[in-house]
């Protein structure tokens, strides 16, 4: 009787053991990995940050601010087990909010363990195209003319946009960059296409002119003045190169982020007023996988 009683206690035991252990494996983390290529480092203000969309609401799977991959995270096995999307976004370092940052770039559906990630949240650029021209209108007529660049077609004799671009997602701008032996000098941000961009730090004192009634002239920059270190204005600007980038906004660096869609080579013997093609650069935009 006695050896009945005793084998009844441990079987009981061990049924006991087995379901604590399997409640505590359904709160035991598990583990995502990320494997990205082409991000750029943040900076001290701002950190990359993953979520997991589970349920139609973000969870975070933690941030990071080292853009060397693989990298591994512990999340809750349930949540990661139901995730169906990874969104990784550009947050603050300091931050208070608990919900994702508008500024999300890479983004991708989980079929089964593996989630393939890409800009596509920031805009579909497969279609982009943009022209430009040397000229600079802020000097008045033929003075220094291959010293300015942009992005507008004259071709019909009225100017018209010279960028083919989409619309971004909040938390991301346009920028324009002219590399002048070898440094990329910022010609100024913009959402428009077809209106005057942010800046003319660089430009002449002679007001653009808005084409036709639209709201403004063209993105592009006139390098006439105040150059930055390293470089003389005027100068020429041929032999350098065009690049149209995406930044995030708000942005603490004042380099060309990641995201550059269209570049162009500015011919050493280029042309003032002749229009020049740019061509897409897919290679720059960041791409990877996500498993769990």
């Amino acid at each position: 009787m006695m050896k009945k009683v005793f084998l009844l206690a441990t079987i009981a035991l061990a049924f006991m053991t087995v379901s604590c252990n399997d409640d505590d494996n359904n709160q035991t983390p598990s583990q995502i990995t990320l494997n990205l290529l082409g991000l750029d480092e943040l900076g001290n203000d701002f950190v990359y940050e993953g979520w997991l969309i589970v349920n139609g609401s973000p969870v975070s799977t933690g941030t990071f601010s080292s853009v060397i991959f693989p990298q591994t995270f512990d999340v809750n096995r349930d949540d990661l087990s139901s995730a169906t999307k990874f969104v990784l976004s550009i947050e603050p370092s300091v931050d208070p909010d608990v919900s994702p940052a508008a500024t999300k770039i890479l983004v991708g559906d989980f079929a089964g363990n593996t989630a393939s990630v890409s800009t596509d949240i920031v805009g579909d650029f497969s279609s982009s195209t943009g022209v430009y021209i040397l000229a600079t209108p802020t000097d008045g007529t033929m003075n220094n003319e291959n010293s300015g660049i942009w992005w507008l077609d004259p071709a019909s004799g009225t100017p018209v946009a010279g960028l083919d671009l989409p619309t971004l997602a909040d938390g991301w701008v346009y920028e324009g960059w002219a590399v002048i032996g070898g440094i990329p000098v910022s010609t100024g941000t913009f959402t428009n296409v077809a209106a005057t961009d942010n800046s003319d730090m660089f430009s002449g004192t002679i007001a653009l002119p808005a084409p036709n009634g639209a709201d403004g002239f063209f993105p592009g920059e006139d390098f006439l003045q105040s150059a930055p270190a390293g470089l003389t204005f005027p100068t020429d600007i041929a032999g350098g190169r065009a690049v149209i980038s995406v930044e995030p906004y708000p942005d603490n660096s004042a380099a060309p982020f990641t995201l550059k869609p269209l570049v162009g080579e500015i011919p050493m013997d280029a042309i003032d007023h002749t229009l020049y093609m740019m061509e897409q650069n897919f290679a720059s935009l960041p791409s990877g996988t996500v498993t769990r």
